[in-house]
């Protein structure tokens, strides 16, 4: 669609024709083709330059004179439309990222299903009303932020400096009434207003980067077209983030470190826009004692829920005919609140999350009283705990074996190998994961990283060493067939002994090569694309070709190292073990084999680095998507990898071979180095060979991830055990994560009595602290 934009400038006086036409005082406008329109002209530019007029207006009194320009002229793109027409681009992609999770947790059922959410002012939590109205003259009074009716859009609208807090306690619907704020702000949202995007402040280290650089980061990893660069060279989200055209809904400031978050404050504080933040009561208010809280920003807390609020809840989430059942647990709830297990369970109905999981567990996974269902969960059970902390525990340690519950009967049933108790284990370990790196998001180019750097080490030196083996392993096979009259088995045997012995050299390279890279930040393995017109010509700074050269040099010395190695092998210890060909040729060729591997190794990586790029967000931005194509990224380092070595040994073989013996030996040496040496570069220097070594394979050998983790994630998703949030994963609350990451031995039963799939202990935890990430309200 065109921008319409007045024209400025003057326009030739009209011929006396014209003016004879004219209404009396009115401007006439000269457009391109000869016509002649009175009043101010708008138009519209085209992707070509071009101009169509679209209306003309009579004059106004005192109006300037506007004029078109000519077609062949092409108007100077003006940054704001620019930076406009990239914040409806976010509008939508957001509306549809955050619609399709709501629509998946079921938070924009119809109101019977929901349940209500009030809250009221927080007035001691908050800055003063005469900086909130951005009143000078210090007149300004309280507004009235209480709502009843759970329109968290009008409560933010009636806040003038458009900066909001959201309180409440662990599981009280803070994050899903984060959502529904932007949804609905985008759904009456105006062109030209912030777009309201949700970010979970868990990852976010306000001592190593600020505010405004993070979110932009957040922005380019979730979004499409982010990463592309305005017309002064700055990318889109940060451009976005600093003309405050994007509404922050920043959930999660008690998810922040303890000894960060007054650094934390102070960023929030220094943020000029428009924000919202969510946080649990207890953190916001030990953070902001004795300070203003977040500077020009209401508060408001959530109240806790009635046992009359989850009626409706509960039985529409119910069989039919648990309904009774139902409707006796809230009566004795009323009629008898103060006795202790009455007590209890009022109190844990007080919180969505624990209604949302009394609703799966109790709900149409339970038995309905027709013999279907599971026999040992029964709403009236729900009576029989003494005290709040021991039925939240309970209701915490049902839940998975409630989502992976198998049933014939049911299409959505998880696979059979899938059971309850190894789905525990499998949570467990990511649950162990995301403590162990601090980190909320569930990233899968990190996921195993939390083992120790000389373990890892370990695994890949392993599995890279493997692919070279069989590639030289099996090379020799043929050529010891073709140019020696030693027999079938000596050539098998050699090709054996070969490879063991070339796999034992080059994996232990391959496994320095990964160290190294591993010891520094900004080289560690990361999603990346690759481009065959590798990076922008603005991002080939002095630092980016310093970087290249290195990492060549280093490959060319592990190549060289590696090749001697091999030489040495071959004219040294296989004539030793009666294994010797006789087609190592003389000193010159051994001289020149070391050289040429360097030569190529080095070649091979600079060819790589050149090519790739972090990853393009305008083509994907899931993590199955950032999987898919890191994975097709593997056959152009394995084409890179062959032509380099190929091409490289064919030429140096040329000065001392004939011809075809050159092209022999470089299609030998490409097809040996696009397996040996492109696989081995792909699973000790990329994140897909990363992903590859430790989650397809490490992980599975060692019972922590199944052998389908994509699929068992996305599973988990459609179980309400995991959430999707851009290109990453995370848990459905911080309450859940926490539990699951404790030891299974430490875990209170679930209370299903003799079921084959209750839990077991599956390994240790790490501490972590327990907030609240989301919180599912229907």
């Amino acid at each position: 669609m065109s921008d319409v934009a007045p024209i400025d400038g003057g326009a030739p006086e009209p011929g006396p024709a014209d003016k004879d036409d004219a209404p009396a005082g009115a401007h006439v406008n000269k457009v391109s083709d000869g016509a002649v329109v009175y009043g101010p002209v708008f138009q519209g530019r085209d992707f070509t330059g071009g101009v169509t007029v679209h209306f003309s207006l009579p004059p106004t009194a005192g109006q300037e004179q506007l004029t078109a320009r000519e077609p062949g002229l092409r108007a100077e793109p003006d940054p704001q439309d620019e930076l406009r027409r990239a914040a409806e681009r976010l509008a939508k992609a957001v509306e549809v990222r955050w619609g399709n999770e709501t629509r998946r947790r079921k938070v924009g059922q119809p109101k019977a299903r929901l349940l209500p959410v009030r809250w009221t002012t927080a007035d001691t939590l908050m800055d003063h009303w005469t900086h909130i109205c951005g009143d000078t003259e210090g007149r300004a009074g309280p507004l009235d932020l209480s709502e009843a009716s759970g329109d968290i859009a009008r409560t933010y609208r009636k806040v003038p400096s458009g900066r909001l807090v959201v309180l409440g306690e662990v599981g009280s619907g803070k994050t899903v009434l984060g959502l529904r704020l932007v949804l609905e702000l985008l759904k009456d949202r105006r062109p030209g207003e912030p777009v309201p995007e949700f970010f979970s402040l868990g990852a976010w280290n306000p001592k190593e980067e600020k505010l405004a650089e993070w979110l932009s980061s957040r922005l380019t990893r979730d979004t499409t077209g982010m990463d592309a660069a305005t017309a002064d060279g700055k990318p889109v989200a940060a451009a976005l983030v600093d003309e405050a055209m994007i509404l922050p809904v920043l959930d999660g400031f008690d998810e922040i470190a303890e000894r960060l978050r007054h650094d934390a404050l102070k960023e929030l504080n220094s943020y000029e826009g428009p924000l919202v933040l969510t946080s649990r009561t207890g953190p916001y208010a030990g953070a902001t004692a004795d300070t203003r809280g977040i500077q020009r920003a209401a508060a408001i807390e959530l109240n806790a829920l009635t046992p009359d609020d989850t009626e409706s809840f509960l039985v529409l989430g119910s069989a039919p005919s648990a309904e009774s059942e139902w409707n006796q647990v809230l009566a004795k709830l009323r009629d008898r609140p103060d006795t202790t297990a009455h007590s209890s369970l009022r109190e844990v109905l007080s919180t969505p999350l624990m209604v949302s999981l009394v609703r799966d567990i109790y709900g149409e996974r339970a038995d309905t009283g027709n013999g279907a269902g599971r026999p040992d969960q029964r709403p009236e059970d729900l009576l029989k705990f003494a005290s709040r902390d021991k039925l939240e525990e309970h209701l915490l340690s049902s839940f998975v074996p409630s989502a992976y519950d198998r049933r014939p009967s049911d299409p959505n049933s998880p696979p059979r190998h899938w059971s309850p108790r190894r789905a525990r284990r499998w949570l467990g370990y990511l649950a162990d994961h995301l403590n162990s790196i601090k980190s909320p998001d569930l990233e899968w180019w990190r996921l195993g990283t939390e083992m120790s750097l000389r373990a890892r080490t370990a695994v890949v030196s392993f599995l890279a060493g493997m692919p070279f083996a069989l590639a030289t392993g099996i090379g020799n096979i043929p050529v010891n067939l073709i140019a020696t009259s030693h027999g079938l088995g000596f050539a098998i045997l050699r090709g054996v002994v070969v490879g063991l012995l070339h796999g034992l050299v080059s994996g232990p390279a391959f496994g320095y090569a990964y160290w190294r890279a591993n010891s520094v930040q900004r080289s560690r393995p990361s999603p990346v694309q690759v481009r065959l017109t590798g990076r922008d010509r603005g991002e080939r700074g002095g630092q980016f070709f310093h970087g290249l050269f290195h990492k060549a040099l280093l490959a060319a010395r592990i190549g060289f190292v590696v090749a001697l190695l091999i030489v040495l092998v071959d004219r040294l210890l296989l004539p030793l073990l009666a294994l010797g060909d006789g087609l190592g040729g003389g000193f010159v060729a051994a001289a020149q084999f070391p050289l040429t591997i360097g030569l190529s190794a080095g070649t091979a990586l600079a060819l790589m680095t050149w090519l790739e790029t972090p990853i393009d967000l305008k083509e994907s931005v899931g993590c199955v998507d950032l999987l898919r194509q890191n994975r097709e990224n593997a056959l152009a380092q394995l084409v890179v990898w062959a032509l380099a070595l190929g091409l490289i040994s064919g030429v140096a073989a040329s000065f001392v071979e004939t011809p075809l013996r050159s092209f022999q030996i470089g299609l030998v040496f490409g097809l040996e180095g696009a397996f040996g040496g492109g696989f081995g570069y792909c699973l000790c220097l990329t994140a897909y060979g990363q992903w590859f070594a430790l989650v397809r394979v490490w992980l599975p050998l060692t019972g922590r991830m199944p052998w389908r983790p994509v699929a068992f994630l996305e599973d988990a998703c459609s179980r309400d055990v995991l959430r999707r949030a851009g290109a990453v994963y995370q848990f459905r609350h911080a309450r859940l994560q926490a539990h699951l990451a404790t030891p299974l031995s430490q875990a209170p039963s679930s209370g299903a009595k003799g079921r084959q799939d209750q839990p077991s202990p599956d390994g240790d935890a790490t501490d972590g602290d327990a907030t609240d990430v989301a919180a599912p309200c229907s």
